[in-house]
């Protein structure tokens, strides 16, 4: 089932739309015009054209149509001067508010939330990302099913046996949602077994994984896709990646990695997805490293990071008990000299920074030795003795571990080497073979 009810005309792409951006002012930490390119890139992303783009300062929300009455003709006013058909508004509205809009302006009225999952619908690839979407969707319509909506208000006869006058339509809606609710929770729960053996198995090999987030359309996968050679879909559009992708990486003075791009996070994520993609981003909890891609170019870079590590804190990937993390951050091409320069200085004061550009490629370098530095953390220095003959064991340990030290004595060279159990337990093996 759609936000856009399909019971009236179904907006498709093309549809002419105006936003109207509630801005309730204290508090805000976002720039006003950053917002309203964000509902447009939202918007666009699935073919609505945006006519018009309002700002409306709201001092006290009013619970029949949030806006105040002036503020509703003058979106009507802009709605008919556009001939647009669609209103958007950026923020959360009550099913009671959107039916008033309706009535009021003439047109469709669809919020944040029902924007946000519609382009969910349109994007998700595979048989989990679908799954997740109509999970999100259905949670989303059972609460705009309110008793105003008179299509679904008649009667409906009861079965013999139930007795008493029988169960209204939007009970039989209702009923059916959270019928077809819980099967797919059901078949996600499934899902989530299936990823969780994967990823035990994974576990088993000795290769750390690596989670890319960020803001949706922060680079993400342009940075994944030339990290790993890969093919992912790396458009500038909101959201232009759903479904998790993993593939093998190299890393210096490892033999391997496994590293994971993920769904874009967004301001306002609905929580009807933080719930239905939480099978998705378990991957993120159960990473070894976290890769926080930034878009250092953005106006609001700061206020995205804080929406990122929100809903981090949400499925239990960050603090004390979630994974490392460091960040890339991402798009210095975009920034003119005296702003990269002032970027790079600061990044330059701390250890878990990486600068970069995933579009030219500089700084990726960087960025692969820092992923590598941090996953070798922890891992103890071993002393190890070998003949100075072995040239290919010395190149094994420099290509899996980080040689601190390298001497040699007579026949023999001693090497001082930071190197994980697991590779340990390979060299080890390695050379019993080769006895």
């Amino acid at each position: 089932m759609s936000v856009f009810d399909r019971d009236e005309t179904e907006f498709a792409r093309g549809a002419r739309a105006v936003i109207a951006l509630p801005d309730f002012g204290q508090g805000a930490t976002r720039d006003v015009e950053a917002r309203l390119d964000e509902a447009a890139g939202l918007a666009e992303a699935i073919g609505i054209r945006v006519e018009d783009r309002l700002p409306l300062r709201i001092r006290q929300p009013r619970p029949a149509t949030l806006f105040g009455p002036g503020q509703v003709e003058r979106i009507a006013d802009a709605l008919r001067q556009a001939e647009a058909e669609l209103l958007i508004v950026d923020g959360a509205i009550s099913p009671i508010q959107q039916k008033n809009l309706e009535e009021r302006t003439k047109a469709k009225v669809i919020d944040r939330t029902g924007l946000i999952l519609e382009i969910f619908g349109e994007r998700a690839a595979t048989a989990e990302g679908r799954l997740q979407v109509e999970l999100a969707h259905l949670d989303y319509q059972a609460g705009r099913l309110v008793r105003s909506w008179t299509h679904l208000e008649r009667q409906r006869g009861g079965f013999g046996f139930l007795g008493g006058p029988g169960e209204t339509q939007i009970e039989a809606d209702r009923r059916l949602i959270r019928d077809r609710m819980a099967k797919l929770r059901r078949e996600l729960e499934q899902v989530s077994r299936t990823r969780a053996l994967h990823r035990s198995r994974r576990q088993r090999a000795p290769w750390p994984v690596v989670a890319l987030v960020g803001y949706t359309n922060a680079g993400k996968s342009t940075l994944f896709n030339r990290l790993t050679r890969a093919e992912v879909l790396a458009e500038d559009l909101l959201f232009a990646t759903l479904d998790p992708t993993m593939r093998e990486i190299g890393l210096p003075g490892l033999d391997k990695a496994i590293l994971s791009d993920t769904v874009g996070f967004i301001s306002d994520l609905p929580t009807q997805l933080v719930a239905a993609f939480r099978a998705t981003l378990e991957e993120v909890v159960s990473a070894d490293l976290i890769v926080h891609v930034r878009d250092i170019s953005h106006p609001d870079s700061e206020a995205q990071q804080g929406d990122v590590e929100q809903v981090l804190e949400e499925i239990g990937a960050a603090g004390e008990i979630g994974a490392p993390m460091i960040e890339a951050w991402n798009k210095i091409d975009r920034l003119g000299p005296e702003e990269a320069q002032a970027v790079r200085a600061e990044a330059g004061r701390r250890e878990d920074v990486v600068v970069l550009s995933a579009l030219t490629g500089a700084g990726v370098d960087d960025l692969l030795a820092c992923v590598a530095a941090h996953l070798r953390k922890g891992a103890p220095v071993r002393s190890i003795t070998i003949p100075t003959g072995d040239g290919s064991a010395i190149a094994w340990l420099h290509a899996h571990g980080e040689v601190l030290e390298q001497h040699q004595e007579g026949l023999e060279t001693r090497l001082e080497v930071r190197l994980s159990d697991a590779d340990w337990s390979r060299f080890e093996a390695r050379q019993a073979e080769r006895a």
